[in-house]
């Protein structure tokens, strides 16, 4: 505790701890993780206090995308200033390390560390809060609109030994302020790398964010993600979160709509292959009335992968006049892939317009033989619709390098069988 034992911070740290020793690691008699085992996650050891050697040289073959943004690298949980670059004003935005940031500021830090998620249960929500030891902290005062997006890239460097590493990240966005934000995860080695990410963003009155989530790991990266958003009155929040590659994949994206006039728009693609695991949960929960939510997964299976995707619609009685929207969609090219579905409503409020729905199905084999008929050939005719089924989503993504990165590795991963 290095003499702080005393202070709230480590308070909330304990809390969370003693939380996890009573929750215990979630089994599938769990019903948040009944198509999500992660006995193999936990049964290996990882290392969670390596050192930071990365260079910028070591990152070239990740082929990161190019753009004039902030730009922050935490290597295995850790900032890397070196690799790191500012370009916003201090005026615009505050952008610190979690570490720093307590250390100069801790009363501001203390005041939303924690907030969103002190009720979770979640065994790795209060994991991350009792052991977290670096991260960002992003605030963004009154009336600003920050012309550069954030991009925080997570590499984990997995080339000696397995890693292990648990970032928490808190963005606090003033009242009509506006800033557009980015997760990315890479991995470098071929070792087991697990990271457990928890994101806390404040939302302030009339505020926009737009929050991006990119997961592209290697074929042994264990990743779990909790992102908690808290929307106060005419705020909008806007997330698309890609799964391109990794071997255990758990997103939660839990969105607080906490006041009126407020729209949240939740997008979602993934692509699991061999034997791969995508599990994507989502909670809307409606609590103030006259506010929208829409929401739009969308999946793409092969081999032997499998997927799960769990949306919740909250609509408490106060709520009245909500709009809400889910929809799950979802092409299986193999007969062992298989892919759980479970959209969910919970309406508590009569004067309200909300709709739920999945499908999971293969290619359409109309418009591939249309296709091949003009003398396309299977392979890319399979590809080209796919990607076409893809565009729903990736069209969404607003900043320009991080939709054109994705667009390539999209259309390389779908012609690669």
């Amino acid at each position: 505790m290095n003499g702080e034992a005393k202070s709230a911070f480590y308070q909330k740290k304990r809390a969370a701890l003693a939380q996890f020793e009573e929750l215990g690691f979630p089994t599938p008699k769990n019903e948040e993780w009944k198509y999500s085992n992660v006995r193999d996650l936990i049964s290996t050891s990882y290392n969670f206090n390596t050192s930071d050697t990365l260079s910028s040289e070591d990152l070239i073959d990740l082929r990161m995308p190019e753009q004039a943004a902030n730009i922050l690298y935490f290597v295995n949980g850790h900032y890397n200033a070196a690799l790191s670059t500012m370009v916003s004003s201090t005026e615009q935005i505050i952008i610190d390390s979690l570490q720093n940031a307590y250390k100069n500021n801790p009363e501001l830090v203390n005041s939303y560390f924690d907030e969103l998620v002190k009720d979770d249960t979640d065994a790795f929500t209060s994991l991350n809060t009792a052991f977290a030891h670096d991260g960002v902290f992003i605030h963004v005062p009154d009336n600003q609109t920050v012309e550069h997006p954030v991009i925080l890239r997570f590499v984990s460097d997995a080339r000696e030994e397995n890693i292990g590493s648990q970032p928490r990240n808190i963005i606090a966005v003033g009242k009509n302020a506006h800033v557009k934000i980015a997760e990315a995860f890479r991995t470098i080695g071929e070792q087991r790398s697990f990271t457990n990410v928890v994101t806390e963003i404040n939302v302030g009155e009339e505020a926009g964010v737009e929050y991006y989530k990119v997961q592209n790991e290697s074929e042994n990266a264990y990743h779990i993600g909790t992102t908690q958003v808290r929307m106060l009155d005419k705020s909008h929040f806007y997330a698309a979160t890609v799964t391109l590659n990794g071997k255990f994949t758990r997103n939660n994206l839990n969105i607080v709509i906490d006041g009126e006039h407020c729209e949240a728009y939740m997008y979602g693609l993934y692509f699991p292959d061999g034997t791969q695991h995508v599990d994507n949960h989502t909670v809307a929960d409606h609590r103030k009335p006259n506010s929208e939510s829409n929401e739009l997964y969308k999946g793409i299976l092969r081999d032997k992968s499998k997927g799960v995707f769990n949306g919740k619609i909250f609509v408490r009685p106060d709520a009245q006049k909500t709009n809400a929207f889910q929809s799950c969609k979802n092409i299986v090219l193999s007969t062992e892939a298989t892919m759980n579905t479970k959209p969910q409503l919970e309406i508590f409020a009569d004067d309200v317009k909300c709709s739920h729905g999945t499908t999971t199905g293969q290619i359409d084999e109309e418009a591939l033989f249309y296709m091949r008929s003009r003398g396309i050939s299977k392979p890319e005719a399979m590809s080209l619709l796919m990607f076409a089924f893809c565009a729903d989503v990736v069209s969404q993504i607003k900043i320009d390098s991080i939709r054109e990165y994705l667009e390539n590795v999209i259309a390389e991963k779908l012609s690669e069988k």
